[in-house]
């Protein structure tokens, strides 16, 4: 293992460091809006285009207007500057916003899709018996589905570790600072260091597995 990653030794820590962060945030974000995304709602055509927007949106133009958004200019990261002196762009937070947008989707749908099948029938049948949303949410939805809910952060989880283009506009692709192992294999590449670009890649080939059956015998609990 310390062989892999002579060439870029921040790069496995700040990869595992988002993931993460962003797992934390798959578990409480995926599992509500995929939830929410299951009832009646208004708006909720709108919500699912614009959660399911990076599956088929190219990574690079999201992460371009993210940039506009956020960056000291943009609408949100201009009063995030002059209201908390606070840059989001080229920043850890800025990679887990990246990591947050791609992997949503995989998250969301697997669980919206096991709720509006499987759990359908339980929901009303919770509802009818005084229950609110967030208590069946709790005692009937995640119990019933929590085999879709590990699928989707495994989805999630795995997208953080392969994104580059969202991460490369907002992370700033900084050595040492915000380069995560997938923009570490970019700059190898680019470098023409393909020997270090081959070890990152196995590298992150065997994090993603591990993760993976992880994730898969947690699901089986």
């Amino acid at each position: 293992m310390p062989s892999l990653v002579a060439c870029a030794p921040s790069s496995l820590l700040l990869s595992v460091e988002v993931a993460g962060v962003v797992l934390v945030l798959f578990l409480v974000f995926g599992i509500a809006l995929g939830y929410l995304l299951s009832q009646p709602i208004p708006f909720r055509g709108l919500l699912d285009a614009i959660i399911s927007l990076p599956l088929v949106f190219p990574p690079i133009a999201i992460g371009f207007f993210l940039l506009m958004a956020f960056g000291r200019h943009g609408p949100i990261g201009g009063w995030l500057h002059q209201t908390l002196d606070w840059d989001l762009v080229f920043s850890f937070q800025a990679l887990v916003l990246a990591s947050f947008v791609a992997g949503l989707p995989l998250v969301v749908k697997p669980i919206q899709s096991a709720i509006e099948g499987s759990a359908r029938d339980l929901i009303e049948a919770a509802y009818t018996l005084g229950k609110g949303r967030f208590e069946t949410l709790i005692l009937v939805v995640i119990p019933v589905v929590r085999r879709s809910i590990v699928a989707g952060l495994t989805l999630g989880v795995g997208r953080s570790f392969g994104e580059v283009g969202i991460t490369l506009m907002l992370g700033g692709n900084i050595i040492g600072s915000t380069e995560t192992l997938s923009l570490a294999i970019y700059n190898q590449v680019l470098d023409g260091d393909f020997a270090c670009a081959s070890r990152l890649s196995i590298l992150l080939g065997l994090v993603s597995l591990a993760l993976f059956v992880l994730l898969r015998k947690l699901g089986r609990l």
